[in-house]
């Protein structure tokens, strides 16, 4: 079997910062139309919490298996900067909190 090495998840410095990321998505997000409220909104919600969620939920996993959810996690942040970009193209979005 291979060695399991659990992690305290608050402990990671990638979770400490896509938990940071999420936040700000968060208050960004707040400021947009209500009429996008079931929208860009939500989906940009959804991406910003699951990305610091995989990466807690997968910490005590195998290393190769943990690997496998950082990279999903990653792929994920592509999706929100996508959406963020989106938002911008909308006026939704400042290019000052784009960036």
């Amino acid at each position: 079997m291979e060695n399991r090495k659990k992690q305290i998840y608050k402990h990671l410095k990638i979770w400490q910062i896509a938990n940071q990321f999420s936040d700000n998505v968060c208050k960004i997000i707040a400021e947009f139309p209500i009429q996008e409220k079931q929208d860009l909104r939500s989906q940009l919600n959804k991406c910003a919490i699951s990305i610091p969620s995989h990466i807690a939920a997968r910490s005590a996993r195998t290393n190769k298996s943990f690997s496998t959810f950082i990279d999903i996690s990653l792929g994920t942040s592509f999706e929100l900067v996508t959406q963020l970009i989106m938002a911008n193209n909308r006026n939704y979005l400042s290019n000052k909190k784009l960036e």
